[in-house]
């Protein structure tokens, strides 16, 4: 029987694709746990309309995340911090400051949580830091730690 998936299906398949399955799998649990609907002429012309629109939307977001990135390497971003006349570092710094020297100074909003450190920042200095942007779009940028 073919049907054709609402949402992703471990070891069977992502959505809006159409697979084959037995019978009794399909009537018993795809379609009443609403991961899939059955792949009648209508419901195949449906779920084509939508993976098309979602194909145009992936496209568009792929475009954006292109200029967010360009924009993000073109110069480091400065995270202000409290320094020590050794030159270390009171306290670390962390993805909510990066994320909101990028706010202030690149215009972007971008999720603390998608910001991971690369490094210890412990000092003064220029570092690394990554950022996912979902579907393996993982940008390392430069930010660089200044006295404030």
């Amino acid at each position: 029987m073919n049907v054709i998936l609402i949402k992703d299906v471990d070891n069977l398949g992502a959505a809006h694709e159409m697979v084959e399955v037995k019978p009794g799998y399909a009537r018993n649990y795809l379609i009443p746990q609403k991961y899939a609907i059955e792949a009648s002429g209508s419901n195949t012309k449906i779920m084509e309309e939508r993976r098309k629109q979602l194909q145009k939307k992936e496209t568009k977001l792929m475009a954006e995340i292109a200029n967010v990135t360009a924009v993000l390497k073109a110069s480091p971003v400065k995270v202000g911090a409290k320094i020590g006349i050794s030159g270390k570092i009171f306290g670390s710094v962390t993805a909510i400051q990066i994320a909101r020297a990028i706010r202030e100074q690149k215009g972007y909003e971008i999720d603390r949580r998608r910001i991971s450190i690369v490094d210890d920042v412990k000092e003064a200095g220029t570092y690394k830091a990554s950022i996912d942007f979902g579907k393996d779009n993982v940008v390392e940028i430069e930010f660089e730690v200044v006295s404030e």
